[in-house]
């Protein structure tokens, strides 16, 4: 394996120039679905490389259950300073399976929450509560036998946020949450706060899907609506009115993103459908430098896995 094994683990940060520029210069769909690839490759990678380092680290524990071959000195010297990475790695993917696990749990209880208060309730489309307090989200829906309350794809609304908003700007809304429902935004939002869980490094990722995942379903609802600056208007008002709202119901599948920004780029001019710039401009040499580094991480995962197996295989007595 060598060094070769580490690489995965710090190639997430040829990814962080694309995670800004993706914001800024790419289609917000064409951002969301590239970062959330990248992200979940990069992440899987990191993972794999961990569980190698975690393996020879825990053949060198006294007392473990491994075969005895497995601590031979072929298989110590394939990791360099193995004596320190091989256990550092056993924490660490302890660490990330705690975290990735938390957040799943956090998410399925999340869901399983929000559908039974809304038990009782008619089985439409849209969910309106009598609330007080001004709030609009998108409730996705999934297995019948996992989720309460019908399990089916929502939008929840509150009558308060009714009130806030105009007739257009309430069809703008709408469409909006709808377009977050229909792309199953919450599934990115999810693999990327995984992909955070597995590797520090690429948080900047997490939140930069975060935004470009409100910006596609800002500019749906826009495409939906016929006028950006009726959806500009809607999310400005629902969020001047939501401010002094608690946490949302979703934390975790609500992702509202930089107000301002949202409202400047509805304002502006719609932006292009071309998938991918030129590699002779910023964020084009950005997009194939983190393309490169996740192609980068899967080989050199894969090779540090099937360099492993065949020393362990061979160490191995019959």
């Amino acid at each position: 394996m060598g060094i070769f094994v580490f690489l995965p683990l710090v190639l997430p940060l040829t990814a962080w120039p694309i995670a800004r520029l993706a914001e800024q210069r790419l289609h917000p769909r064409t951002a969301t679905v590239l970062l959330t690839g990248v992200a979940t490759v990069m992440a899987l990678c990191s993972t794999v490389c961990l569980v190698l380092l975690m393996v020879v680290g825990t053949a060198q524990l006294p007392g473990n259950p491994l075969p005895d071959g497995w601590s031979d000195p072929e298989v110590r010297e394939s990791v360099p300073r193995h004596e320190v990475a091989g256990k550092a790695a056993i924490p660490a993917l302890l660490a990330v399976v705690a975290a990735g696990g938390r957040a799943l749990l956090r998410h399925h209880r999340v869901r399983r929450r929000a559908h039974a208060a809304l038990r009782g309730l008619p089985s439409t489309q849209v969910a309106v509560l009598p609330d007080a307090a001004p709030y609009a989200y998108a409730l996705p829906g999934g297995p019948r036998h996992a989720l309460p309350g019908g399990a089916r794809d929502r939008i929840v609304v509150s009558t308060a946020m009714l009130d806030c908003l105009a007739s257009r700007e309430r069809r703008a809304l709408f469409a909006h949450e709808r377009a977050h429902l229909t792309a199953r935004h919450h599934r990115h939002l999810l693999l990327v706060q995984l992909a955070a869980c597995a590797n520090p490094f690429l948080r900047p990722l997490r939140t930069a899907v975060a935004y470009t995942a409100e910006r596609w379903a800002d500019e749906e609802a826009a495409r939906a609506v016929g006028s950006r600056k009726a959806v500009a208007r809607a999310i400005g008002t629902a969020a001047l009115v939501s401010r002094a709202t608690p946490a949302p119901t979703l934390p975790a599948l609500a992702a509202p993103g930089p107000l301002p920004r949202r409202v400047a780029a509805l304002l502006a001019p719609a932006p292009s459908t071309r998938a991918w710039p030129s590699v002779f401009t910023t964020v084009g040499l950005a997009l194939w430098t983190a393309a490169t580094g996740a192609v980068l991480s899967a080989m050199f995962s894969a090779n540090s896995a099937v360099t492993l197996l065949l020393l362990l295989g061979a160490a191995t007595p019959l």
